[in-house]
């Protein structure tokens, strides 16, 4: 008995091989996306719009592309496995580099919902299509029903009523009742497809539309206004780049490999992350404009973690994975390149090299922009660093907020002061240590303070005093430690008492620091020769308190 509700369409295919292929295969709506794009793109689409209706959970992709003719559909669309690059084809008639390859991508559209609609036609055709019922299809692969004999169900041409007008060529997908339903948002749905469909954006003759509207590159806006540093590998002519007017630095990497593409930098690690979401931008592998693989930084766990690695975003484009000839060196995924590949292999080697020119470079920009750079970076010390930030840090609180001649003339006053500002920062703490320990040491030794220090301690206790009472202030300033008063005695003073019957010699050395020390403690700048001396001479005082203390400690 015949069925109305078939059509004479089936899978070319064992449904049980179909299954174990993977219905599933592909589990994100970005992929989904990613497989029905790239389709319209082979086909010569000019336009591809999709209609998402969240509250509904369904979506439609049409395309105005060459779209099929009934054998087309039966023995090529259906035909799992099926190939574009059949005789070492790897264009479409307009010259397109095809993205397809495997001819298994259309498992992603199979299953990705309840029903999938499909409607194509050509400029010499009618529409032809069917509908595939996953369900049905499920309970068909159970009985063990043949391809041939699991028939598609008939169009109901009420869902494409309002897709049809005015649609002289190409193909429509329904998609009803979507897995795991449709999540994201619309925003996000936007700025991925601007992210991760590129030749939508650098291909004049292709484009993209989500609910009528165009995808271009104003959609990544807000990224490009965050960008601070861009390397541009072998002169990409990109739309996006041009959109980057925000940068502070830029520079050209050349590569002996065949590739091109671009790495950037942002103000701060969250403005990679997409709004509303959990996902971030990150620097990924596009090959013949489709992106292979998220995120290639993975593949570098050394260089993963290091904090520029938070900063950075961009694409690599290597087409020499896919000269449409010779092996696939895709996983079966799509989303990935198969581990040990040769050309893979030496790509991952060359970006490694590339991360290391950026790292270095993005630590000098970032420093020389007042801002932190790479705590891992060795050119600069850890302590350095500190000072360093704590400087910037405390630099932004004098940073007026408005647009004026006084706030220009001040952030001048400000950038002058940093350097100077870095090294008694530093020193300060210095200073601060080293006296301290050397109090605390004092403080434990039976040491008899000379008269020449108790009185020193009088006269500095008194001028605080009247000073206190100057400014109408009662509270207690210093801690006190027992009853000795030490610590209104300066490195000098405190190395004469510990050099009294040792060997120490500390006095040597704070006699030559006390000018210095003294200066820098008051807020003073210091000369250049100043600094060289007054870190020279504390690396000698640290010295020989490193062995006293040690020695106290036996």
């Amino acid at each position: 008995m015949t069925n109305n509700n078939k059509t004479d369409f089936n899978f070319e295919i064992s449904l049980s091989v179909l299954d174990h292929l993977g219905r599933n295969l592909y589990r994100s709506f970005t992929t989904v996306l990613g497989e029905a794009i790239s389709n319209s793109w082979d086909a010569d689409a000019d336009n591809v719009w999709i209609t998402i209706d969240r509250n509904n959970n369904n979506f439609v992709i049409k395309d105005d592309g060459i779209g099929m003719s009934k054998n087309d559909f039966q023995t090529k669309f259906l035909k799992i496995g099926y190939t574009k690059r059949k005789h070492g084809i790897s264009n479409s008639v307009r010259g397109r580099p095809f993205i397809g390859r495997k001819g298994i991508g259309k498992l992603a559209l199979l299953s990705c919902a309840e029903r999938i609609s499909i409607m194509t036609k050509t400029n010499s055709t009618d529409y032809i299509g069917g509908v595939i019922d996953n369900s049905g299809l499920d309970d068909a692969i159970n009985n063990d029903v043949t391809a041939q004999d699991y028939a598609l169900e008939k169009i109901n041409d009420t869902v494409f009523s309002r897709y049809t007008d005015v649609h002289e060529k190409g193909t429509i997908i329904h998609f009803e009742n979507i897995n795991d339903r449709i999540k994201n948002r619309l925003e996000y749905i936007k700025i991925l497809i601007a992210l991760y469909f590129r030749f939508s954006l650098i291909d004049n003759s292709f484009n993209i539309f989500v609910n009528e509207e165009k995808i271009t590159v104003e959609q990544l806006k807000p990224l490009a206004d965050t960008t601070q540093f861009l390397w541009i590998i072998k002169e990409l002519d990109d739309p996006y780049i041009r959109m980057l007017e925000k940068l502070k630095e830029r520079n050209v990497i050349g590569s002996s490999l065949d590739i091109k593409g671009f790495i950037a930098s942002v103000e701060k690690p969250s403005n990679l992350k997409i709004k509303t979401t959990d996902e971030k931008v990150g620097i990924d592998l596009f090959v013949n404009g489709r992106l292979r693989e998220k995120n290639i930084l993975d593949h570098f766990s050394d260089f993963s973690t290091r904090v520029v690695a938070s900063y950075l975003y961009g694409q690599i484009h290597f087409d020499r994975l896919d000269n449409g000839t010779g092996d696939d060196r895709f996983t079966s995924s799509r989303e990935g390149v198969k581990e040990g590949d040769v050309e893979y292999e030496r790509l991952l080697a060359e970006l490694k090299n590339i991360l290391v020119k950026i790292s270095e470079k993005w630590d000098e920009w970032r420093i020389a922009h007042k801002e932190d750079g790479d705590i891992e970076n060795t050119r600069i010390t850890p302590k350095e660093r500190k000072a360093r930030s704590l400087v910037n840090e405390v630099s932004n609180e004098f940073t007026l907020s408005s647009e004026t001649i006084s706030k220009s003339e001040v952030d001048k006053w400000i950038n002058n002061l940093r350097d100077d500002a870095q090294f008694n920062v530093s020193a300060y703490i210095d200073c601060f240590m080293s006296e301290n320990l050397i109090r605390k040491h004092i403080e434990n030794t039976p040491v008899q303070l000379s008269s020449e220090a108790q009185e020193n301690i009088t006269k500095l206790r008194k001028r605080e005093q009247d000073s206190k009472a100057a400014g109408s202030v009662s509270i207690d300033i210093r801690v006190p430690d027992r009853s000795l008063n030490l610590s209104y005695l300066q490195m000098d003073e405190l190395a004469n008492l510990v050099d009294k019957g040792n060997t120490t010699n500390l006095s040597v050395y704070a006699k030559r620091y006390k000018p210095m020390r003294n200066a820098m403690a008051h807020t003073a700048r210091l000369t250049e020769n100043a600094k060289r001396e007054l870190t020279s001479v504390y690396e000698n005082i640290k010295s020989r308190l490193k062995t006293l203390l040690s020695e106290k400690s036996k």
